[in-house]
């Protein structure tokens, strides 16, 4: 009894003693670099787990931060995120401990950022309110909340025949130059949602001050938050550009508003994807695409949508590139199994002259017929049967074969597609509500 009642006494002082001992600092492996190819780093010596970062310390440059993508035996595969000057062979590298996270803020808002956060436009320092992770938190897909609503993002095609609702993904698929960050720009000045998030992943640097001072212009940016990683940034940035415009579109849903995220393009990350897992030894399987690229895409895309009750909404636009036009591309039939819709940009249409260039019989969105009512999937199925007859029967009618009275639909076709196409044309700074595209497609027929 009498050593019970002592080690009780030892083990409540010992716990009184311990609550005064400062932490016990986290014990850091240093490593070392041996061999760098491209843009992979080989480092040995050291642990660290996948998604950890690590700092590569040399005699001759500013420290370089490397991120663990893969690992071998003892060998840690780390991918730099910024420039990589002056490393040299046994380079000490020392892993950073913490996971990855990223400041967030309301004075984010007309804001131009890179894919680490940091501003890019030269207006000071933002100050993070909240950090949160650059992953995101899955949501169970029964806790979200329905899509209920249409969004109106500007542009009469869509409100009318395309409608998208709040918390749809689509992708607007398209070429080289067919229009595509025009009409980004558009649906981003003239939406209704209450913050735009715009991601610019691989672009050419002069496309992103372009988009950031033309398409987007002053009254654009108020609203919006802009974050570019170039086409010159190593990949691992330009993944992570695409994971924090997520981010911070997740961060504005959970305070209760409707966002519009914008991202151009997913084809930039997948190929950002394509160039960390062929690096690590990964093999390619569909035109050069590992399979770690087509489970990225869906992972990126689900993070979009509705919330849980009474939170906000993300509508998320991914651009998606057909590399030669090529509609059956891997990235391109990927995103359409995993999207909500599509919205197929032609360039014959382009080349026409008509803006913006939408080949609305190629084109879907799979949650109006849920948000509109019975009267406007009428019009719409209607105006695609019409404009259709007449796309059938072009070079008939424009090598004058067809004579009229032949055929009562033929006929329809031919008087309503000057009016057809007029609907399906709008100029750069026209904005045309939902109830105005309803109004402009019951006025054809």
């Amino acid at each position: 009894m009498m050593k019970q009642l002592f080690n009780q006494y030892l083990n409540h002082k010992f716990s009184e003693f311990s609550e005064h001992l400062p932490d016990r600092p986290d014990l850091k492996v240093e490593g070392k670099l041996v061999r760098m190819v491209g843009m992979t780093l080989e480092v040995v010596g050291t642990y660290a787990p996948i998604g950890s970062r690590c700092q590569v310390i040399s005699k001759y440059g500013d420290p370089v931060e490397a991120e663990v993508v893969g690992f071998n035996n003892d060998r840690l595969y780390l991918m730099p995120i910024g420039k990589v000057h002056g490393l040299e062979p046994n380079a000490k590298v020392i892993p950073v401990s913490g996971g990855i996270k990223v400041g967030v803020s309301p004075a984010m808002l007309g804001r131009v950022i890179d894919g680490a956060g940091n501003p890019l436009d030269g207006e000071g320092p933002i100050h993070a309110e909240e950090r949160v992770s650059l992953n995101g938190e899955k949501i169970n897909p029964l806790h979200r909340a329905p899509i209920e609503e249409p969004l109106d993002v500007g542009i009469k095609t869509i409100n009318g025949l395309l409608t998208l609702g709040k918390g749809q993904r689509v992708g607007l698929l398209a070429g080289t130059g067919v229009g595509k960050s025009v009409l980004l720009g558009m649906m981003t000045r003239f939406t209704n949602a209450e913050v735009v998030v715009v991601g610019l992943v691989g672009e050419r640097g002069r496309e992103v001050n372009d988009f950031v001072r033309n398409n987007l212009g002053e009254e654009g940016l108020k609203r919006s938050v802009v974050v570019a990683t170039p086409a010159d940034d190593p990949p691992l940035m330009r993944l992570h550009g695409a994971m924090l415009a997520t981010s911070i579109a997740e961060y504005f849903r959970d305070q209760g508003k409707d966002v519009l995220l914008l991202m151009d393009s997913l084809t930039r990350f997948a190929q950002a994807q394509r160039e960390i897992a062929l690096a690590v030894g990964e093999p390619p399987a569909s035109k050069g695409y590992p399979p770690s690229v087509f489970a990225k895409l869906p992972q990126l895309v689900e993070r979009a949508g509705n919330g849980a009750t009474h939170s906000g909404s993300i509508t998320a636009i991914y651009t998606v590139l057909a590399e030669g036009d090529d509609q059956n591309d891997p990235v391109v039939d990927s995103a359409r199994g995993v999207l909500d819709g599509h919205i197929l940009l032609s360039r014959q249409i382009a080349d026409s002259g008509r803006y913006p260039a939408i080949d609305i019989e190629s084109s879907i969105s799979r949650v109006m017929i849920d948000i509109v009512s019975p009267q406007q999937i009428r019009l719409a199925r209607r105006f695609k049967q019409v404009y259709s007859v007449y796309q059938q029967n072009q070079d008939l009618i424009s090598i004058g074969a067809y004579r009229k009275g032949t055929d009562a639909s033929i006929d329809e076709a031919i008087d309503k597609f000057p009016k057809l196409n007029g609907f399906l044309s709008q100029g750069i700074d026209e904005s045309f509500s939902v109830q105005e595209s309803l109004d402009k497609l019951e006025a054809l027929f």
